[in-house]
């Protein structure tokens, strides 16, 4: 999902670049002023509370604001991402749409600021005003007033944003071509430093293992499998790898502590990474709010998951004839363990569909074809989440 948000003093051009941008990335345009002047113009309870503050030419109460803006984001449930225009003007309101965007499992993608000369400004709200009729343009004063509140209220936004690293001031002289170009250049860098982090998760033996490896190369992303890191553990009779062996002799879930640490070293390994693939993590609930906060916690979320589905007996089938080969983990060897690995899986890990799904990230993967052909839908899937996501 793309979320952009046009910063910018009162005639910098916000709303006329955003129909360009709304156009190329397909995005759910939120206009703070055009949705407020809708509103009075219906005469709504919400209308009624602004009009009075708008056409002096101050800001809308975060009450009347935050209202209208989820209002229209749960009206867009499957958009590509939305363009905020107008918002956020204070740093309260900051604070607002990073709560919003959380709510909703992604993140402000970008703040770009339009800089343009006072002067410039006056002048094009002046014709603005003559050719438009807007209230909030009618007079000197209020064009005066309104200059003046942007910067008194609305700089420390541009502060706010910059500490987070996601504000880009461009030049808003020019063409408006020229001055697109520019905004869709930083759009472009923003994008490219996203991870993407797929989920794959199932039954023990419904394939998703060798589905990531695949996917991974196909991709480029960083393929992490919470078994392989510890069975390497293992083979080098570390610390972790003595406390970590019997557990996975077992069938049993490893202690999250353990995980998460094998995890995040990973990850830092490859911080530059495009994105990551994840296979035998998270298991649990708890595991998934522990991914969710690690992912956060590096600037990162998950993009999508896929669950693999597989009928029990083919699980058990492959398992078994994994455990005649060079590839066979010390858990295929037993067929007690094999059936309490399933249900391992039922007790603590389906659940997670659940989780995933309320979150609007789950998508269903029929494990139980061939390996090419499973590999062929998830593949078509993995390159519509790139498409979508960026």
């Amino acid at each position: 999902m793309i979320n952009i948000a046009l910063f910018g003093p009162p005639g910098a051009g916000k709303g006329t670049q955003s129909k360009k941008l709304l156009e190329k990335y397909k995005l759910t345009y939120i206009s703070t002023g055009d949705m407020l002047r809708e509103e009075i113009a219906n005469g709504t309870p919400l209308g009624m509370q602004a009009k009075n503050v708008i056409e002096k030419g101050g800001l809308a109460s975060d009450d009347v604001i935050v209202q209208i803006i989820e209002n229209k984001i749960n009206t867009n449930p499957d958009t590509n991402g939305f363009l905020f225009d107008g918002f956020p003007r204070t740093v309260v309101q900051a604070y607002i749409l990073e709560g919003l965007m959380l709510r909703m499992n992604t993140s402000l993608t970008c703040m770009i600021s339009l800089e343009v000369p006072r002067d410039i400004l006056i002048g094009r709200m002046t014709e603005r005003a003559s050719r438009e009729n807007r209230a909030d343009d009618k007079s000197m004063d209020i064009i005066q007033f309104r200059l003046q509140e942007y910067e008194d209220k609305t700089r420390s936004v541009a502060e706010f944003f910059n500490e987070l690293g996601r504000f880009n001031p461009i030049d808003g002289t020019g063409s408006l071509d020229d001055v697109f170009e520019r905004i869709d250049t930083v759009i472009q860098k923003s994008l490219e430093s996203i991870w993407l982090n797929f989920i794959l998760f199932g039954p023990p033996g419904s394939g998703k293992g060798t589905q990531a490896k695949k996917l991974a190369q196909e991709f480029n992303l960083v393929y992490v499998s919470t078994g392989e890191l510890m069975r390497n553990e293992v083979v080098n009779d570390t610390v972790l790898g003595r406390k970590v062996k019997p557990y996975l002799d077992s069938g049993d879930i490893v202690p999250d502590e353990i995980a998460i640490k094998l995890i995040e070293q990973k990850i830092k390994q490859h911080h530059n990474a495009k994105g990551f693939i994840f296979k035998g993590f998270p298991l649990t609930i708890a595991q998934a709010y522990i991914l969710d906060g690690l992912l956060q916690k590096m600037g990162g979320r998950v993009s999508c998951v896929y669950e693999f589905t597989s009928p029990t007996l083919q699980c058990i089938k492959r398992l078994t004839a994994r455990s005649k080969t060079p590839n066979a983990r010390s858990y295929d060897m037993n067929m007690e363990v094999i059936i309490h690995r399933l249900e391992v899986y039922e007790q603590r890990t389906a659940i997670l569909s659940d989780y995933y799904s309320k979150k609007n990230l789950l998508k269903t993967i029929d494990g139980g074809g061939e390996a090419e052909d499973v590999f062929n839908n998830l593949s078509g899937a993995i390159a519509k989440a790139f498409k979508n996501l960026r």
